[in-house]
């Protein structure tokens, strides 16, 4: 009996720690779900900071600056979230760099042409026919592309997000991503560097969008004035209620002296200006008041003021200077606008920077390319709950040409891995779960 009663006490025990050891397993799956829940919240708490943030700081096509909000490890209850930024003087990172990322920094899939795509880092001339090609609506002209084998049809439609160049025939995950393949703007420990050096070999997603557009109007719904239709006397007192100097005889020249076919946009508008004797300092004060456009929307431009060097050299090359010129071109650019901060008001610092009958200037003002204002923004989220538990990675992209930001596109990343370099994992995870 007494053998009996020690074999069932055994048997107690035995069945007793398994549902122990169970529920501990549950206790802690229980955990790391309400860990997921509290960074869920994280980034819908996070997506509403940024609402606010623009609608602050973001008026009137302003690009927020880094240190009017915060960016890293902000608190939200017991859980954390942090903006994934990109560095905006380019150096090269083993950490990721934190806040909003400007989309007036990239180029358009659906305004840039062939000439300017094919410039990009490891872009192929066929793979920038083909991206023409998908959004081309003209079928009739389309470039002779075997999309039957993939088993779907070219869109001919504009693209709507820039994931849609997975599907553009010769798409490749080197050409999209390159090395970094969590995008998060740094090589971690499991990405390889294939281009060498201390550089990164970023692909297409890091340079593209499909986002921008700027306001044709006034934040109270107004309309710009037209320099292309002005008369004399509109122009007149436009520059005199800016403040401008020697308004008449400037109106008078500008409208005198206006190409037949019109400015093709406000650099080539600026030339004009600064060729009759109007400074940078004024030609600010007016920018913001006019256009060379009836469209309600400009699609397309490029911030000159936030865009990296490999946007800047395709632009430049696109419009028609030489690679090796673009690229030393931008370069100067970059360093301009490093050294005179406060004074990217307008696109008017370009003609400081380089001259007014510089090659790059004169390239540039035959189209309508540039600008020194931004509406959309990334604000690519990533959140930890309590503990350094529950990763979550939410990516949007605010959009403020109405007045008001709105979120016009989301998509989770959290499948994409960790995104917050080493340092976050040391303070925020290792040592939390401990």
């Amino acid at each position: 009996m007494l053998i009996i009663v020690l074999w069932v006490c055994i048997g107690l025990v035995a069945i007793a720690l398994y549902f122990a050891n169970s529920m501990t397993y549950e206790l802690r799956a229980s955990d790391n779900r309400a860990s997921g829940l509290a960074a869920d919240q994280a980034i819908e708490g996070a997506a509403r900071y940024v609402s606010t943030v623009l609608a602050l700081y973001a008026t009137n096509g302003a690009v927020p600056a880094t240190n009017l909000y915060a960016a890293a490890a902000v608190p939200v209850g017991a859980a954390r979230f942090w903006l994934l930024g990109r560095n905006p003087d380019g150096t090269p990172s083993t950490e990721p760099y934190f806040g909003l990322v400007d989309e007036g920094s990239k180029l358009n899939l659906n305004t840039v042409n062939t000439n300017t795509l094919a410039y990009l880092p490891n872009m192929t001339t066929d793979f920038a026919q083909a991206i023409v090609d998908w959004r081309s609506t003209n079928s009739s002209g389309a470039y002779s592309l075997d999309y039957a084998q993939l088993g779907y049809q070219e869109k001919e439609e504009p693209f709507e997000t820039v994931d849609e160049l997975r599907l553009v025939y010769g798409s490749t995950l080197d050409l999209l991503v390159g090395d970094d393949l969590n995008l998060n703007g740094v090589l971690d420990a499991n990405e390889t560097n294939s281009a060498g050096g201390a550089g990164i070999n970023y692909g297409l997603l890091e340079y593209t969008t499909v986002y921008t557009r700027e306001p044709n109007f006034h934040s109270d719904g107004t309309t710009l004035t037209n320099v292309n239709t002005a008369r004399r006397r509109d122009l007149q007192t436009l520059f005199e209620d800016a403040g401008v100097g020697n308004a008449s005889s400037l109106a008078a020249q500008l409208v005198s002296q206006r190409p037949r076919q019109g400015y093709a946009g406000l650099l080539a508008f600026c030339v004009q200006c600064r060729t009759f004797g109007m400074g940078s300092s004024d030609f600010a004060k007016i920018a913001p008041d006019v256009t060379t456009s009836s469209n309600a929307y400009i699609r397309g431009r490029v911030n000159v003021n936030t865009a990296g060097l490999e946007v800047l050299t395709a632009l430049l090359a696109g419009a028609g200077l030489d690679e090796n010129t673009a690229s030393g071109t931008a370069q100067s650019l970059i360093t301009y606008r490093e050294q005179n901060p406060n004074d990217l008001t307008s696109v008017a610092w370009l003609v400081d920077a380089l001259g007014n009958t510089s090659s790059a200037v004169r390239a540039l003002a035959r189209g309508d390319y540039v600008t020194a204002r931004s509406y959309q923004f990334t604000a690519d989220i990533a959140a930890v709950g309590p503990f350094g538990r529950g990763y979550r990675r939410v990516k949007f992209i605010f959009d403020t040409s109405n007045g008001t930001p709105i979120i016009i596109y989301r998509q989770d990343l959290s499948g994409l891995g960790w995104a917050l370099g080493e340092k976050a994992r040391e303070t925020f995870v290792a040592t939390a779960t401990q």
